[in-house]
């Protein structure tokens, strides 16, 4: 946990962010006072590490999103008017990092391992992001679980292009994660053990959530946000097996 003044600062960051980010249309202006209240809870309780992967994320789907809009919008497969996310979304993805930055807080989660998890969390939001937003535009798309063809787009829907764009946002994460964690001296353990376990729960997580998608999302019993909750909950159970298979600890 932060010491006062580090906290004060942290606190005032967050807020300049989440107006930027409600600025750039990049979320809804109520999306950005969620953020920005969680986006807190993490700073003061886990550090600038966590806080800056988050914006890392949050910066990197608003330019996916955003890319080659006006196709997707013709095609009715855009996000939000603009391009911005809204409350639901943003709480699908913030929720279980911000209860991984508590439980770090409260003393009940090794700092090194909750650097895996909150690092993992995020790989999944990362590549279902990428792989969504620019799977999407490849023009052709098959159920995860049939193989049929389904138009880009659909929930279970995955291309040889998006499933590369998951692996990227997986690993990407991974790397950035260490680089962030060892700049602000938040303990990642043995580097190797982190970056396989962000990097393999992220891709698998992310075809989880594709799985889900066709089962269960198409059916009307789950919603894009549950199905994106349950999938970062995949990335966090997926990372957990890792630490465990590599042996004493992180």
């Amino acid at each position: 946990m932060l010491g006062a003044f580090p906290s004060a600062v942290g606190v005032v960051v967050t807020v300049v962010l989440a107006v930027g980010a409600a600025v750039a249309r990049a979320l809804t202006p109520a999306a950005a006072a969620v953020a920005a209240v969680f986006g807190m809870t993490i700073v003061v309780l886990a550090g600038f590490g966590f806080l800056f992967l988050l914006v890392v994320f949050v910066a990197v789907s608003s330019l996916a999103t955003r890319y080659r809009f006006d196709e997707k919008r013709r095609r009715h497969v855009q996000e939000g008017r603009a391009g911005e996310r809204g409350v639901s979304n943003v709480l699908a993805h913030i929720v279980l990092p911000t209860a991984i930055a508590l439980g770090i807080g409260a003393g009940r989660l090794p700092e090194d391992l909750g650097a895996v998890l909150f690092a993992a969390a995020l790989a999944f939001a990362s590549a279902d992001t990428l792989a969504s937003e620019l799977g999407v535009l490849t023009g052709r798309a098959v159920a995860i679980l049939t193989l049929r063809p389904v138009e880009p787009g659909t929930n279970g829907g995955v291309s040889t292009v998006g499933e590369m764009f998951a692996i990227a946002g997986a690993v990407g994460t991974a790397l950035v994660g260490v680089g962030l964690f060892g700049a602000f001296s938040e303990g990642v353990g043995r580097p190797w053990v982190f970056l396989l376990a962000v990097g393999v729960a992220g891709f698998v997580a992310c075809q989880v959530d594709s799985v889900l998608g066709e089962l269960l999302e198409n059916r009307g019993w789950l919603t894009k946000g549950t199905t994106n909750f349950l999938g970062m909950l995949s990335a966090l159970a997926v990372a957990g097996l890792v630490v465990l298979a590599a042996g004493s600890g992180v």
